[in-house]
């Protein structure tokens, strides 16, 4: 089920907490609950892409992207992820989620994102996104330029870079 609740708690905590420069790395503190879990008894794998969608509506409302999506009417959509699991979370344990903006390629916004417990990184994720309309994906420098941000581009790191060809390489239509 979706944390609709926890959605509720980090929308409001956004609109009304400190706002976020668009290269500003964007923290929520969380607790694994019990409809957080599997069978092992650990958070879900799920639950942990489902938990850092809430970290980048956080960080999308906090940098003014969320309002501009808004005002014109446009959705987001993930395109891409790679998740890597490290350290179980357990029931009731606290854990902090971070969400970070790496870059952009002029068609997708890429995202960094892990979850920490104290100095242990528990899991990390590259995520590609999108901004969306009825007629597909606007440019990442249209967003950029409605958020007064038009000339910002880190420039992507190595890594994401290899991680978007080796993606590329990934054949769709494997099973028949």
């Amino acid at each position: 089920m979706y944390p609709y609740f926890r959605l509720a708690k980090i929308v409001l905590g956004a609109k009304f907490g400190r706002p976020l420069k668009i290269d500003e790395t964007g923290r929520l503190s969380m607790i694994v609950w019990p409809g957080d879990i599997d069978f092992y008894p650990e958070m879900n794998n799920g639950r942990h892409m489902t938990l850092m969608d809430l970290g980048r509506i956080d960080l999308a409302i906090r940098t003014g992207l969320f309002s501009i999506a808004i005002s014109n009417r446009w959705s987001f959509a993930v395109a891409g992820a790679s998740l890597r699991y490290r350290y179980r979370l357990r029931p009731f344990r606290r854990f902090e989620l971070l969400t970070q903006l790496l870059g952009h390629d002029g068609r997708w916004f890429y995202f960094f994102q892990k979850t920490k417990r104290g100095d242990s990184i528990c899991s990390s994720a590259l995520i590609r996104a999108g901004v969306t309309s009825r007629q597909g994906i606007i440019p990442v420098e249209e967003v950029l330029s409605k958020m007064g941000h038009g000339d910002w581009n880190r420039g992507l790191p190595e890594w994401v870079k290899a991680w978007i060809k080796a993606d590329e390489l990934r054949p769709v239509h494997l099973i028949n």
